[in-house]
């Protein structure tokens, strides 16, 4: 991606949660990896760490398959929405960098995730057979459902 600029991710908050800046990730062309932002999910109440999103920039195979948007919320924290939540304001940093749709992506068996996935509003596309030449399927992942969001 040449010449490609991170934007400034102050105020990323829903007045509940905020996503705060943990570190920055450039696009490795030899890896197919593309620009990253990592974020800390954060309570605005208490500043506790609930979890943590990954934003990724730009379109690829393998993001396809990897999802523009990989998140985690502690287990003490679960059961709050913070995934869904996170994913909504993570989606208006997304549209600083131009992007039309994102894709985010889970395991068929985790319905917490997916349930996550089907309140953003989203559709699911389809559940594919991840390709064995993807990192996706090297880290132990065989099949993906793909939710698909216009922004």
């Amino acid at each position: 991606m040449p010449d490609f600029k991170f934007f400034d991710t102050d105020n990323l908050t829903d007045g509940e949660i905020y996503l705060q800046l943990h570190r920055l990730l450039p696009n490795d062309e030899e890896k197919d990896y593309m620009p990253t932002y990592i974020f800390a999910i954060k309570k605005v109440d208490t500043g506790e760490i609930a979890g943590e999103l990954a934003l990724r920039i730009g379109y690829t195979r393998s993001l396809y398959y990897a999802g523009h948007i990989g998140y985690h919320v502690d287990a003490p924290f679960r059961g709050n929405n913070y995934a869904e939540k996170a994913c909504r304001i993570a989606f208006q940093q997304a549209l600083k960098h131009d992007m039309k749709y994102l894709a985010i992506t889970c395991n068929p068996d985790n319905l917490p995730s997916r349930r996550t996935c089907e309140k953003l509003g989203g559709y699911l596309k389809e559940i594919v057979d991840v390709p064995p030449d993807t990192e996706v399927y090297q880290m132990g992942d065989r099949q993906k459902c793909i939710f698909l969001y216009e922004l």
